[in-house]
């Protein structure tokens, strides 16, 4: 008999959502459905997974939990965030609805910028606790590991402010924080009219003295319009690919520049929001490496009407995820399962394949998908227990909580 910590029994459906790597096609919408499943934890690792009948009779327990009536899964990953930043920007929300574009905020001095005046005058203590917060109501829905970005400080010391708030989070808090360098998030005021010399300070003192404060991370571009062109992108990711830095894009959220097929190029891990995205790139993007990640938060957030195109990016054969956005402009979203709700409404997405989109495929999307999003032995015990009893009513209902209880890294966590 095996000794084990913890034992999660006779869970109406478990969901494994086993995967050599991320789900493609078809196969995204095979969970591993075990009925009556059971999940054995130890040393805060996935010990045996299986039928409850055959689980439980080759465990001595610790701990147990019946999980009857309910679904049982891996922890969500959101894979793309600006988790990190202080204040809020209500006041936009209302001009938005009164009329205001996006991009006329933006070029009026609001948007991100405003966002930067407020997080460049926050000490790291505010931001710590500002977004602490946030990171406790992503862990009550459900969200066991996210990436977090930069990209409100947009100067040297206030980029690797946003970085050490990130590092301490990760320290202190339950979520798992993968970090990614957006120094190339907008231009700031100071440089107006000078996009090039930005671009150079990104390149030339960011990127080095980022590289040397962290170990491990991304970096990332806003190629779009309003933002930067496809050749300051390419410039940026290529200078962050020569220092080590794995890579993702912000593409073809309001205009088709060419990011998603830069992506490919470059070999970047994701190319993110991709709402308006030519079919030949989809197609590039299908036969590639890079996954694509949709933010459906962000549009409906900003009361658009066009979605990532997640039925040709799939059928095409390509690889997709699922994140909340989360930032204090368009999407101040911290719920996985609002975003799953919207990926099936308004994307056309099956329950199982934004469930796939929200675990497997979105921990391949930080490069973590060898130690999180499925339920397999060897993995971090990173587990859901859901009040309900079907996964689709993770889809079907919304406006609520489904979530019963969280499991990260082996130990039940309040929520």
């Amino acid at each position: 008999m095996l000794p084990i910590d913890l034992l999660i029994h006779s869970a109406n459906q478990l969901l494994t959502i086993a995967s050599a790597g991320p789900k493609r096609g078809a196969t995204m919408g095979e969970l591993g459905i075990v009925e009556d499943g059971a999940v054995a934890v130890k040393d805060g690792l996935v010990a045996l997974v299986g039928p409850t009948s055959k689980v439980g009779g080759q465990v001595t327990v610790t701990e147990e939990i019946d999980a009857a009536g309910k679904v049982v899964m891996p922890g969500f990953v959101d894979p793309h965030t600006h988790l990190v930043f202080a204040g809020d920007r209500a006041g936009e929300f209302e001009q938005r609805v009164k009329g205001a574009t996006y991009l006329e905020i933006m070029a009026a001095g609001g948007g991100i910028m405003s966002t930067v005046r407020a997080t460049r005058a926050a000490s790291v203590e505010q931001l710590v606790e500002e977004s602490r917060a946030r990171l406790d109501r992503m862990l009550a829905h459900g969200t066991t590991t996210a990436e977090a970005k930069t990209g409100y400080g947009l100067d040297t010391e206030n980029e690797l402010k946003m970085l050490e708030a990130i590092r301490r989070l990760d320290v202190e808090h339950p979520v798992d924080l993968i970090p990614t360098f957006l120094g190339a998030h907008a231009i700031p005021e100071e440089y107006k009219g000078r996009t090039e010399e930005y671009v150079d300070l990104v390149v030339e003192e960011m990127l080095p003295r980022v590289a040397e404060n962290a170990s491990s991370l991304f970096c990332d571009v806003f190629c779009d319009e309003g933002a930067f062109t496809l050749e300051q992108s390419r410039r940026v990711l290529e200078a962050a690919q020569t220092l080590g830095f794995g890579l993702k894009i912000h593409a073809d959220e309001f205009r088709p520049l060419g990011g998603t097929r830069l992506a490919v190029e470059l070999g970047a891990v994701s190319a993110d929001h991709l709402v308006c995205t030519p079919e030949e790139e989809i197609e590039l993007l299908a036969k590639s490496g890079t996954i694509a990640v949709a933010l459906p938060g962000t549009p409906f957030g900003l009361g658009h009407h066009e979605y990532t195109p997640a039925r040709r990016i799939i059928d095409s054969g390509g690889a997709l995820a699922l994140a909340t956005d989360l930032n204090p402009g368009t999407c101040w979203c911290e719920s996985m399962p609002f975003i799953i709700a919207l990926a099936c409404r308004f994307m056309k997405m099956t329950p199982a394949e934004a469930i796939a989109a929200a675990t497997i495929n979105a921990a391949h999307a930080v490069e973590l998908g060898h130690r999180v999003g499925s339920l397999e032995v060897g993995k971090e015990a990173d587990i859901l227990i859901l009040d309900i009893p079907d996964y689709r009513h993770l889809a079907y209902r919304f406006g609520i909580n489904l979530v019963d209880k969280v499991v990260k890294g082996g130990e039940l966590r309040p929520t």
